[in-house]
């Protein structure tokens, strides 16, 4: 018997993308009384909402389960709500990153580029591409907080859920979307300001790791088990456990994320090999290879993280530096180390069976991947 990925365990992707497609349908109907011509917009958004791999839905309605809670709308309702802030949040970060691609396929702000050039329009291609590609995460911002107070008010009540824990459920789903906000803007800053004057402020791996936790690991991990958690009224040691579950295995989540930047298989990412290593992002994996290199491979990165036309021939030197200085090696003991602590904080007799069951094999999920 194939066991079942804990992302479909209950169904959920399959539901989740069928409350998806009813929700841009209705969303296509409220556009088009704008003007045809923005149909695209949403189709563009569609497009993007029918890859991706659901797991902020999944711990937002884990985190429902987990304390007890039955199955039904308003877990459902929540987390696809987060679905569509994590499309807000892809779309603006590729432009913000200058990315080429996304999920194999072009990145929306450069789809939009193209058929500026290919329709012949006037002004300038690339600025319009990005224009469009901002409004379209505008617009699922918009979507996302309309799913979420909206499930809420239809059917909070009816699932058992207090007024006090829907509005203090809002409350983690209002701080999630302004720390997300506050972790891009330190991320931009950190690539902007360089290596030195980063390290003049203080360890570089410490900085990425405070990225790593307001830019990722809050937001797909811990926020979503806890307005889940919140939601369904769980007792005050499952929430301690949620958030140390949620910390421990969001940092390990992007520091795979970051190996596969430079290390993955873009047949297997659906972006280019060495991307972040063009854009010189401040990840951990590089910190700690500027901190262990020689005197020699510390200039080398210098002299080529950020550089936007890094051959692959380039990137190949720079992975060795990774591997020469320990750093990969130490970043996946990292990964190892957070994937052990999040499936000990499970260890609470307050959680669900089930759900610690799933919660368990989601550690591994979000951590063992090539994509």
């Amino acid at each position: 018997m194939v066991p079942v990925n804990p992302l479909d365990v209950a169904d959920l992707r399959e539901r989740v993308q069928m409350l998806l497609d009813r929700l841009l349908e209705h969303q296509r109907e409220v556009v088009g009384e704008v003007s045809g011509e923005c149909l695209p917009l949403v189709d563009a958004v569609a497009e993007l909402m029918a890859g991706g791999k659901r797991l902020r839905p999944a711990f937002c309605y884990w985190g429902w389960r987990g304390a007890g809670r039955p199955d039904g709308d308003l877990p459902l309702g929540l987390a696809a709500s987060l679905e569509l802030f994590q499309a807000a949040a892809l779309l603006h970060d590729d432009v913000m990153d200058r990315s080429d691609t996304r999920r194999g396929r072009a990145a929306m702000h450069k789809a939009f580029a193209n058929a500026h050039l290919e329709f012949g329009w006037g002004g300038d291609s690339d600025q319009f591409g990005s224009a469009a590609a901002i409004l379209a995460g505008d617009l699922c911002l918009s979507w996302s907080d309309e799913l979420f107070t909206t499930t809420l008010a239809e059917h909070a009540g009816a699932s058992g859920a207090r007024p006090a824990q829907a509005r203090a459920a809002k409350v983690v789903f209002d701080r999630m979307r302004t720390q997300l906000m506050a972790g891009q803007y330190l991320d931009v800053w950190a690539q902007a300001a360089g290596g030195d004057h980063v390290r003049r402020r203080g360890s570089s791996v410490e900085l990425s790791r405070r990225v790593i936790r307001f830019k990722s690991a809050k937001y797909t991990i811990e926020h979503p088990l806890l307005i889940g958690g919140t939601l369904a009224g769980a007792s005050g040691r499952l929430l301690e456990a949620y958030s140390r579950y949620g910390l421990a295995l969001g940092e390990a989540f992007q520091l795979r994320d970051d190996v596969l930047g430079v290390f993955g298989d873009p047949a297997q990412t659906g972006k280019p090999a060495g991307d972040d290593l063009r854009e010189g992002k401040r990840t951990v994996l590089l910190g700690l290879a500027e901190e262990r290199a020689d005197a020699h491979d510390r200039r080398l990165l210098a002299e080529a993280v950020g550089s936007l036309d890094l051959d692959d021939d380039a990137v190949d030197a720079l992975r060795a530096v990774f591997e020469r200085s320990g750093a990969l090696a130490e970043t996946e003991r990292m990964i190892a180390d957070g994937t052990k602590r999040a499936v000990e904080a499970l260890s609470v007799p307050d959680l669900d069976e089930e759900s610690r069951r799933v919660l368990t094999d989601l550690a591994a999920t979000a951590t063992a991947r090539s994509a």
